[in-house]
């Protein structure tokens, strides 16, 4: 199949079908309109259904009756129409339903502004919604990865019977680049523990509700260890030049590709630099970072955001190596200069084998 030029949030919505997407209820948001209207125009080509909801909080609990019903469906919000789907999350969650859900992240807190931010990486990693649950989250930082995480959010979905949120800030949603779909669609298929309203079907019982206090410690238990099967075989993470780099920048979404740029000009001037791009923010690609901590020297963490998943790289090194920060808020972006300054002064610090003349030329 050629490629198509397109905007990251149309190829989610392009992605979601072919993977047997046929249910999206939603509420339009910059910078993630884009998904809703494209929603409205192919779903119904395709067989399945759109519904514009009257509210974030409507839309949520709409995919909690369609997933009952076996149905792969999705939404897609930013920021503050994040922030109210989180009960129905929690809800989805406890009573294992899977859906897919795409966050195109804009500036916060409160209305905030419709910049590009990472500000939503506590709520959608942490579990914005009550009680003991996780949401898989997928991070793409390019437009052809917002088409193929969205293929593998379904597919995980599916697998773990759990909500997977797909991750972008706002750069990747709106811009567009060429994209190559799967030459062969997914058929939509039945679960077998579906509700679908049919003789085989009237045993299951979808709910989250577990009042006794010993049931809903069992039901929390069998929760974990599904948690566990996930971190043990889920983590995503892109190593770029990494292995055996003395500093390790650290970095997803659109920052990912920043620092690329970085670590390309890094190693031109003789610094040995890679990127450790994390995939999965949930389950948290530690093993990825523990690796790479037996050379490197530092790990350099940049986000569009007051430093959030800052904290679990430092947790995963759990102060094996030091981890430095930079990060910028309100939709401003890390430059390019910003972070090759920032290296340049901790190789300095960090990179005594390098003779002082060497470090003039850096």
């Amino acid at each position: 199949m050629r490629k198509q030029l397109m905007k990251g949030n149309e190829a989610i919505v392009k992605s979601a079908i072919l993977s047997g997407c046929r249910a999206f209820y939603g509420y339009p948001i910059t910078p993630a309109s884009e998904i809703t209207e494209a929603a409205a125009f192919y779903m119904p080509k395709t067989g399945g259904v759109f519904l514009q909801a009257e509210s974030e909080v409507a839309a949520i609990n709409m995919l909690y009756g369609a997933s009952s019903a076996g149905v792969r469906c999705m939404t897609a919000s930013s920021g503050p129409g994040i922030s109210l789907m989180q009960e129905g999350i929690s809800y989805m969650a406890g009573a294992e339903l899977p859906c897919v859900i795409a966050d195109i992240t804009r500036g916060g807190p409160g209305l905030g502004n419709i910049a590009s931010e990472q500000s939503d990486y506590h709520q959608v990693v942490k579990g914005g919604g009550h009680g003991n649950y996780h949401t898989i989250v997928l991070a793409p930082h390019s437009v052809q990865e917002m088409a193929d995480l969205t293929a593998l959010a379904f597919e995980l979905a599916d697998k773990y019977r759990n909500p997977v949120v797909l991750l972008a800030d706002g750069f990747i949603g709106q811009m567009m680049e060429p994209v190559e779909f799967p030459k062969r669609a997914v058929a939509p298929r039945l679960p077998h523990w579906a509700v679908a309203g049919t003789a085989d079907s009237r045993g299951n019982l979808i709910s989250s509700i577990h009042l006794g206090c010993d049931e809903l410690e069992a039901h929390v238990c069998n929760l974990e260890a599904k948690y566990r099967r996930v971190e043990r075989n889920e983590p995503r993470a892109e190593d770029w030049y990494a292995n055996g780099a003395e500093i390790v920048l650290v970095g997803y979404g659109i920052v990912g590709r920043i620092l690329k740029a970085v670590t390309a000009e890094a190693r031109a001037s003789g610094l040995n630099v890679g990127l450790l791009r994390p995939i999965t923010l949930y389950p948290f690609p530690s093993l990825h970072f523990q690796r790479l901590a037996a050379r490197g020297r530092v790990f350099v963490v940049v986000e569009m955001s007051n430093g959030q998943m800052v904290d679990d790289v430092r947790l995963a090194l759990n102060g094996v190596r030091p981890v430095e920060f930079l990060g910028r808020a309100g939709g401003n972006v890390p430059t390019h200069h910003e972070v090759l300054a920032l290296v340049k002064k901790l190789a300095k610090k960090y990179c005594p084998a390098l003779e002082p003349e060497e470090l003039a030329h850096v």
